[in-house]
This record gives structure tokens, C-alpha cells and sequence, in this order.
């Protein structure tokens, strides 16, 4: 993993368990087991809630690659703890629960 995926992590821990998983050339975001975001060219992308667009409201809107049919916010206030757990916790109640895999 590299120094930038090991800082995001580090600094949303705050808010829960982060896991980050390499995915076709970038990296999945994970909290508690729900996906929030997309890291690519150390910029680091978090889906669109109700809770992103009230708290990162000023941020940058961009798709996170080429070919994303998704705009997402550019997250780059990572200082600022009260507004990652606050931010992250509401996320995660918006979000849908990961769906199960299917058995074969």
C-alpha cells in the first residue's frame, strides 16, 4: 500500500474500521464493510449523499477515472477529524448495505 492510501486510512479510522483494496489500477475505499470512495492519482474521491453534497459542499465535483459515469466529491480536508467522523458517520447510514454473494 502506498504512503497516500495509508494516510486516508489512518485519518478515517476516526470514523471506523477502513479497508482499501486495490482495484483495476486504483483503490476501493471501505468503511465498516460499505464502500465510500475511489482513490486514484493520490486524490482521494468519496461518494455522493445527502451528507457529502450539506458537508463538502464547496469541493471539487469529478469523475474519479476515465470512463466513470459517477461524479464524486475530491476530498482533501483531512485535518479536520470532526468533519471526517461527522461526514463518514452519515455516509454510512445513507449507503446501501453490501449485498451478499450469491452462492453457485
Amino acid at each position: 500500500m502506498n504512503e497516500f492510501n495509508e494516510y486516508v486510512r489512518e485519518r478515517f479510522s476516526a470514523a471506523g474500521d477502513i479497508v482499501i483494496k486495490s482495484m483495476m489500477g486504483g483503490y476501493l475505499v471501505y468503511l465498516n464493510g460499505k464502500l465510500i470512495g475511489d482513490i486514484g492519482d493520490r486524490e482521494l474521491f468519496l461518494k455522493r449523499t445527502p451528507t457529502s453534497d450539506r458537508l463538502l459542499a464547496d469541493s471539487e465535483l469529478r469523475y474519479p477515472y476515465e470512463g466513470s459515469k459517477t461524479l464524486m466529491h475530491v476530498f482533501d480536508k483531512f485535518e479536520n477529524l470532526d468533519l471526517i467522523t461527522e461526514l463518514l458517520g452519515g455516509m454510512y447510514a445513507e449507503l446501501p448495505e453490501k449485498k451478499p454473494k450469491k452462492a453457485k
